[in-house]
């Protein structure tokens, strides 16, 4: 079936359908993975986004339950040719069944290197999904496309209610996990690590935490514009300096604006396994997987330090809080698929939380 991807700026790209047949709008970005595109599908952060993946080929190795991070959030998906015929052991599927079971559309067949070199040079852009172009023109679609803003997705993608994951053998320590959108993988690493962790909706007030016996809190990654979430800003503001935290993507810029900072939307942010970033702290640099649009102005947090940049473009990566016992971190350690170079940021966060220092 013919499909159209229509841009904010008027382009018109003719592909085909897959997935879904209803048609869409979403915010357009780029993801470079060569791989994890099943991560990318059931990544919450991308709620209300149209994910163009600049690997030429996906799918081939098929969809597999046992990798999802979360629920899939998609507005739309974007490939140059999906693989119809998956070989691996563990598939579950195609890349088409899942969408159409996620009522989630796609167009394969365009461009994506044009696309992406698009967004590149002018920045992120909303774009339609669209079986077909309507018949009076594409002017009205072209306002709605203006129009078209990614809010109250939080609320969306958190979970509906708190639930407590538990390891093996006897807890190490107790941890209140915050779900603003958040990667299994996050729960996944604190529970390997010994560590109970409850999960707790992104509505939950500070005072529930703070009162309940807990070691330590972890701020999960998720999806929109960070200064949008004034609640969740302020409960943080509350727990900072009362126990010990951990933030991840939107975790680290949720803490940032609780501590009097500011965040600010980049031209088209870092998302895919493959963006470097410096240890201040150390010669290294690691290679690591991010998924956000926006970014914190590490110069705005009083009494924080800077402790990782993008030695692509010298943005903040993370932000350490001495006096407060929290620290955070732009990217995601606990990556997969995707780099696992930074997952002792997971046993620093035990090791504050068992009374060490930063």
């Amino acid at each position: 079936m013919t499909g159209y991807l229509i841009l904010q700026n008027g382009k018109i790209y003719e592909g085909t359908r897959f997935g879904s047949e209803r048609d869409s709008i979403g915010e357009l970005v780029f993801t470079t993975g060569m791989c994890g595109y099943i991560e990318t599908l059931t990544d919450p952060s991308y709620a209300g986004q149209t994910v163009i993946q600049t690997f030429p080929l996906i799918g081939n190795y098929g969809v597999i339950p046992g990798d999802f991070e979360g629920r899939c959030a998609l507005s739309g998906y974007v490939v140059r040719e999906w693989c119809d015929t998956p070989s691996n052991f563990r598939s579950g599927g195609t890349v088409d069944a899942f969408l159409k079971e996620r009522d989630v559309p796609g167009i394969c067949g365009v461009d994506t290197r044009e696309l992406t070199g698009i967004i590149r040079d002018a920045g992120v852009m909303n774009a339609a999904i669209v079986g077909s172009l309507p018949a009076g023109g594409i002017g009205e679609l072209l306002g709605k496309l203006s129009s078209y803003r990614v809010t109250g997705v939080l609320d969306k993608v958190t979970s509906p209610e708190k639930y407590t994951v538990r390891p093996g053998g006897e807890a190490i320590c107790r941890i209140a996990l915050m779900d603003y959108g958040m990667k299994k993988n996050i729960a996944r690493e604190l529970v390997s690590r010994g560590c109970e962790v409850t999960v707790f909706p992104a509505g939950a007030r500070a005072d529930e935490i703070l009162g309940g016996g807990f070691d330590g809190v972890m701020l999960s990654n998720g999806p929109g514009d960070p200064a949008e979430n004034v609640f969740q800003i302020s409960q943080i503001e509350k727990m900072l300096g009362r126990i010990p935290l951990f933030g991840i993507c939107l975790g680290h810029q949720l803490t940032a604006l609780a501590a009097g900072g500011r965040t600010y939307k980049m031209k088209f942010g870092h998302r895919g396994v493959n963006q470097p970033v410096r240890d201040l702290s150390s010669p290294r640099t690691y290679i690591s997987s991010q998924n956000h649009g926006y970014a914190v102005d590490a110069g705005s947090v009083k009494g924080a330090v800077l402790s990782f940049v993008n030695a692509n473009d010298g943005t903040c990566e993370g932000l350490d809080y001495p006096e407060l016992s929290a620290f955070t971190v732009q990217f995601h350690p606990e990556a997969c698929a995707g780099p696992k170079d930074t997952g002792f940021l997971f046993d620093r966060f035990i090791g504050l939380v068992k009374g060490g220092r930063l």
